[in-house]
């Protein structure tokens, strides 16, 4: 049986500084094939090459990835600056309106890094352009050198609402997660609730109150060894069986219902 579609939301990479690429992270291929059990399909996000609607149709979810270059702000009607780093417009033409889509037609997706950051935007939200500049707060960005593995490495801890949807997936109310980010939410979009924060308030796990599909997202990074993290793994594999059932409701629905 064919495995239901995961998009991976692609971003503008130069090859040599050179060569325009869309590319996806091979870590976020790996954990929608082997954890969430999908077939992963990177994204070209560039509204001159794909449509929202045309991707609705041919994916059953979608990954929203990290990425360097950052939501414009002028999408949540700030200036931009310079410590709002690199943008990405073509993906904020695709992402945004994708996430408003997905939540409206309760087609799963989860959001990552920048994803987190993206679903927050679509819902009305605001970011920051540099949470380690505020009081208290403390570095959430990659460490510059080191492995892979040091640049990965579990940071900080992620204490969930009690009870809440977080908790319950993960069974626990406290987690230790990676940290690789340099924005973070400054105020929360319409229906988007923080479930999840780091230990100096960041906001790093949310989901879209009142929708009908899978739409939790968070500030780490669990694709990173998704397979054989204790917290990564049962994100991707809820995030699986939530595409695998819409896919199947898709499939057994009419065509006249699904137009």
């Amino acid at each position: 049986m064919a495995r239901p579609v995961v998009g991976i939301i692609g971003n503008q990479h130069l090859v040599n500084d050179q060569y325009p690429t869309h590319a996806g992270g091979t870590m976020n291929s790996q954990a929608v094939s082997e954890v969430a059990g999908c077939l992963p399909l990177v994204i070209p996000s560039d509204p001159s090459i794909v449509s929202v609607e045309e991707l609705l149709e041919a994916c059953d979810g979608f990954l929203l990835t990290g990425g360097r270059p950052n939501v414009h702000p002028e999408e949540y009607g700030e200036a931009e600056t310079e410590k709002h780093g690199a943008f990405d417009r073509a993906r904020d033409a695709i992402a945004l309106p994708l996430v408003r889509a997905c939540v409206a037609r309760g087609q799963p997706f989860l959001g990552v890094c920048r994803g987190f950051q993206e679903v927050n935007v679509a819902m009305g939200g605001a970011l920051h352009p540099e949470i380690r500049e505020l009081p208290g707060r403390m570095n959430h960005r990659m460490p510059p050198d080191g492995t892979l593995e040091e640049k990965f490495a579990l940071r900080h801890k992620v204490s969930f609402t009690d009870g809440g949807v977080f908790h319950r997936l993960m069974g626990a109310r406290e987690v230790m997660t990676n940290t690789l980010h340099g924005q973070g939410v400054k105020r929360p979009g319409q229906r988007f609730v923080v479930d999840g924060w780091a230990e100096d308030g960041t906001p790093e796990a949310a989901y879209v109150a009142g929708a009908p599909g899978f739409t939790l997202a968070v500030q780490w990074h669990p694709e990173y060894d998704a397979a054989n993290d204790p917290v990564s793994r049962p994100l991707f594999e809820a995030f699986g069986d939530a595409v695998r059932a819409f896919a199947a409701a898709r499939g057994a629905a009419p065509v006249a219902a699904r137009a």
